[in-house]
């Protein structure tokens, strides 16, 4: 996983172990979006991380997929904590790939299998995926990553 060495912040970075532990509990992020005209959209998802990428498993008649086809450029957000000595994040970016057929309706894919098997566990408690034909998968191997965890503040 490449994480990207951040100047400001560093004493509040996560370490890539805590990094991979915190991505792979975490069940619920924040997408952003690119629209036609520049504007920006950000909705929640359900996702899986696999250690080096991040799955997403989106609704293909959604506002979402269909800036993604056009553009698939995304920052991505996880993030934790309610109070402010609690809060603990990361945000990925890049450029996603479409894994699968669209809409996902269960075909062998041997690519999907790790990421179908992380998110149904983790989503459904299921050891397989079930497939309703409305999703499909994106995969976003993130280009940059930057994280924080005030935990480390300490109080300070």
């Amino acid at each position: 996983m490449t994480v990207t060495q951040q100047r400001r912040g560093r004493r509040i970075m996560m370490t890539p172990g805590e990094l991979d532990e915190f991505l792979t509990a975490q069940r619920t992020c924040r997408v952003a979006t690119v629209a036609s005209d520049g504007t920006p959209h950000v909705s929640a998802l359900w996702f899986a991380w696999d250690g080096t990428s991040l799955w997403l498993y989106s609704v293909v008649r959604s506002r979402r997929w269909a800036q993604l086809r056009r553009d698939p450029r995304v920052a991505v957000v996880v993030d934790s904590g309610e109070e402010y000595d609690q809060l603990r994040g990361a945000e990925l970016s890049g450029r996603v790939e479409f894994v699968g057929e669209v809409p996902r309706t269960g075909e062998l894919c041997a690519e999907l299998d790790t990421a179908e098997t992380l998110f149904a566990r983790k989503n459904f408690g299921l050891d397989e995926m079930p497939h309703d034909g409305r999703h499909a998968w994106a995969r976003l191997t993130p280009e940059k990553i930057v994280s924080w965890d005030f935990r480390k503040l300490g109080g300070a």
